[in-house]
């Protein structure tokens, strides 16, 4: 018997026949996540685990039989993470999404991993109760992948991400013991933070198959205020004003490239002439969030805004935020895409974008530059025509040069979307020698047989 039958009838015994599938047709549906650029090889199974106790089985099996595991979420990931390598079992955590507790008075929920982001921000708020980190792919990402890549989202310039959120995880090692993370209490500082360190692992330390999640009040309604420029080094340096003196609650830009293929996409009367948009949003309390949001905009027209002012309405704020969040959806339809994710000083913030500028005129493609004006994290989103070889490898370059302007400016190659096996290259330029060598110390430490998402997230090793 090989390793992989083995394996199988492991996961036979484990789990109910419906959630073991061996199916090429079915496979195909995850080999991959949604990043384009990434590499995925052919699994041999994917399976459908609903329990810890099926979890852990699955893995004390996988790590006696040396195959290699990939663990998933719903395979919204951008940078290859959850991408299958050949001859893989996918381990897909999708039918695990009940909510366990909701606890008002100690701030937190435990949920099972697969839940939508947006399913249990709905569940919480239904008790008052409210969970903070909110990717722009709320709708379709899970809790799990979330806090498998540490995700942002569009409030975490005030709220934080997804490891600001994280109280506690149970967590499935990959010899399959099972595991207690973290604490139910807002302060604590016994021993390491391996909850912290879970978060943004990417899969390739344990997988996590309950979360505790830090939740807030409701917030007050935000006021939303929007500021128009010429160009986006203006909404660069207007970004760091602001950040130097408020509080905003999101602060998002669009460059002119983005805003024209937002409107080509699904026309909504945005400014197609304008060479960025910031949208912010305020929710101070006491009255102040109108006071807030009209600074803000005194502080964009010092800095060159053409145009400020203030939503008239929640249909207007909705339409300007979902104009920002469906900005992928439009680059898909545009063309072939390849989105880059990176994070500079918020100082720094300015050049980087008009640099980005320079990248897209000399490789001769289109870049379009959105992203957490706030955090300084931008998503340059190269787009080429379908089938276009040469434009093609156009993209590529631009992409590493993107890379190369982050580090040079002192900031980061991958601000929320995470490593998988799209950055590995980049994280090595990132990291020096003996960080590369301490990544490598845990993931064996961990994972000693590396046969968690291996070839992810980290050096080679």
């Amino acid at each position: 018997m090989t390793p992989e039958d083995s394996l199988l009838a492991a996961c036979d015994a484990a789990l109910d026949d419906r959630d073991v599938v061996t199916d090429p047709d079915i496979l195909a549906s995850y080999t991959r996540d949604r990043s384009t650029g990434s590499a995925a090889g052919e699994p041999f199974a994917v399976v459908f685990p609903r329990t810890t106790e099926q979890v852990a089985a699955v893995m004390s099996a996988a790590h006696a039989n040396r195959v290699p595991v990939v663990p998933r979420g719903a395979g919204s990931g951008l940078s290859g993470g959850s991408n299958a390598i050949d001859g893989s079992l996918v381990l897909c955590v999708e039918r695990m999404r009940d909510v366990l507790e909701v606890n008002g008075s100690d701030g937190y929920v435990e949920t099972q991993p697969g839940i939508m982001n947006t399913e249990l921000r709905e569940h919480v708020a239904g008790h008052g109760l409210w969970y903070a980190p909110d990717p722009a792919s709320k709708d379709f990402c899970s809790i799990g992948g979330n806090v498998n890549t540490n995700a942002g989202g569009l409030c975490c310039v005030k709220y934080g991400v997804t490891r600001d959120a994280v109280l506690g995880l149970e967590v499935v090692l990959a010899d399959g013991r099972v595991t207690r993370l973290g604490r139910r209490t807002i302060k604590g500082v016994a021993g390491y933070d391996l909850a912290g360190l879970m978060v943004g692992s990417e899969g390739t330390l344990g997988i996590v198959t309950m979360a505790r999640l830090r939740l807030r009040p409701l917030p007050p309604p935000a006021i939303t205020a929007v500021a128009v420029f010429d160009d986006v080094g203006a909404a660069g340096r207007a970004t760091a004003a602001i950040m130097s003196e408020l509080t905003p609650s999101m602060l998002e830009l669009m460059d002119q490239q983005t805003i024209r293929v937002v409107e080509g996409w699904r026309p909504m009367g945005l400014d197609v002439d304008a060479g960025a948009l910031l949208v912010a949003q305020m929710d101070s309390g006491h009255g102040s969030a109108a006071l807030d949001a009209d600074r803000l905009i005194e502080i964009c027209q010092q800095q060159g805004a053409r145009e400020g002012y203030r939503a008239e309405d929640e249909a207007e704020s909705e339409m300007l935020l979902g104009a920002r969040r469906m900005a992928i959806l439009a680059m898909e339809d545009a063309g072939d895409w390849l989105l880059d994710d990176v994070a500079v000083p918020r100082s720094s913030l300015a050049e980087a974008m008009v640099r980005i500028q320079g990248i897209a005129a000399r490789h001769e493609v289109m870049i379009c530059t959105f992203g957490h004006a706030g955090d300084g994290n931008l998503h340059p989103t190269i787009i080429t025509p379908r089938g276009d070889d040469a434009a093609a490898a156009r993209a590529l370059l631009a992409f590493d040069d993107i890379l190369g302007v982050a580090l040079e400016l002192g900031g980061t190659v991958t601000g929320e979307h995470g490593v998988g096996n799209l950055k590995q290259r980049a994280l090595g330029a990132e990291l020096d020698d003996v960080a590369a060598d301490l990544h490598v110390r845990v993931k064996r430490a961990w994972d000693p047989e590396n046969i968690l998402n291996p070839g992810k997230s980290l050096p080679r090793w």
